[in-house]
């Protein structure tokens, strides 16, 4: 069995919105669907939050993030796109509810569930601010915490010369 979760966020109810986050999911969710033929792929389930009425809070997102990697499939897909933050700790997925950044679901967790997963293949695929630090050990960043059959795709590096950019809407 392959799985998927694509998460898509454009509306936060604390920090600024963000803009083609939700149009990325969906076409990945597309693409992960269906076979060129047409057969059925990937079993994707979809979270996105273009409003105030579909906002999700980080204690969903790590809990679909969990249930992604609870069991033996073959494949494991995460793919995200909104926010990102990083500070001393590490690096942070911004769910719909975040207020500063740092209340978002840690790298070191998504981390965690997928090296700790005994599906096959686990694929994680980043397009956020600093998801370039997905991976890094909290304490010694020349370390890199990747298990067998990981892979791992980020837009970013986690590097501070990000942060010019990501002021105007990262």
């Amino acid at each position: 069995m392959r799985r998927a979760l694509v998460v898509g966020i454009d509306y936060y109810a604390h920090i600024g919105p963000l803009a083609g986050c939700v149009n990325d999911a969906h076409a990945v969710k597309a693409m992960l669907d269906r076979h060129a033929d047409g057969s059925p792929n990937f079993g994707a389930r979809l979270m996105v939050s273009t409003g105030p009425q579909d906002v999700f809070e980080r204690s969903e997102l790590k809990e679909a993030v969990r249930q992604l990697f609870a069991d033996d499939s073959e494949v494991a897909l995460f793919y995200f796109a909104g926010h990102g933050y990083i500070e001393t700790t590490g690096g942070y997925l911004c769910a719909g509810d975040c207020r500063t950044g740092d209340d978002g679901l840690a790298l070191s967790e998504v981390m965690t569930l997928a090296n700790e997963s005994e599906a096959r293949n686990k694929i994680i695929m980043l397009d956020s601010c600093y998801s370039g630090a997905l991976g890094d050990h909290p304490i010694n960043r020349s370390v890199s915490e990747i298990s067998e059959g990981m892979t791992i795709l980020t837009v970013s590096t986690p590097l501070k010369r990000m942060e010019a950019a990501c002021s105007r809407g990262c």
